[in-house]
């Protein structure tokens, strides 16, 4: 997929945006916006159909953003409508004005939609990242209880055991060593 090319400043919606509005650029919603504003509304809706039907590795992602994205599609069909209103010229100034503020409300919807989208995105990978990291810590934890468990039964079991017959042996050659002195 090509990079989408942003139009030309004198597009009224380009006016009012930002560059961060559109988000970091080869991001779906950098793509989205830019294909949105280009008039590119296929690729646009193509892009987000095929960002829903890839194979992703967090398995809620799709029930996550599935609303989103029909929703955002709807948008893009809204804002189509809203620019390729047929007899535009023939419509009074303020209908014309309505129908661009309604196109301008649409993409800001729009663009909030695609930021839920990342951030529903982000949340997931966090999430993973946090069970990972208790995964890894569980892991840690039962290797060390092992380990202390084994060293516990083997103080009290080999040395242990070892260690009580040579102090008993000591404590008795000691006892008669006293016993044949005093007697």
């Amino acid at each position: 997929m090509g990079e989408p090319k942003i139009p030309n400043k004198s597009s009224s919606a380009q006016s009012d945006l930002e560059s961060n509005d559109l988000g970091r650029p080869d991001t779906l919603r950098y793509n989205i916006l830019t294909y949105v504003l280009g008039e590119e509304y296929d690729r646009a809706i193509n892009m987000i159909k095929d960002f829903i039907e890839r194979d992703s590795e967090y398995p809620s992602f799709k029930l996550k953003i599935e609303r989103y994205s029909l929703h955002a599609i709807d948008l893009i069909y809204a804002i189509r409508t809203k620019r390729n209103f047929p007899g535009l010229s023939g419509l009074t100034r303020t209908k014309q004005q309505e129908l661009r503020d309604k196109f301008k409300e649409h993409f800001g919807e729009l663009r909030v939609i695609m930021k839920k989208i990342e951030n529903c995105l982000e949340e997931l990978r966090l999430d993973d990242v946090k069970s990972t990291k208790i995964v890894v810590r569980a892991f840690w934890f039962s290797l060390v209880t092992v380990f202390l468990s084994a060293l516990f039964i083997e103080f009290f079991q080999g040395l242990g055991g070892t260690v009580t017959t040579v102090i008993n042996e000591r404590s008795d050659v000691f006892i008669n060593f006293l016993l044949e002195k005093i007697f």
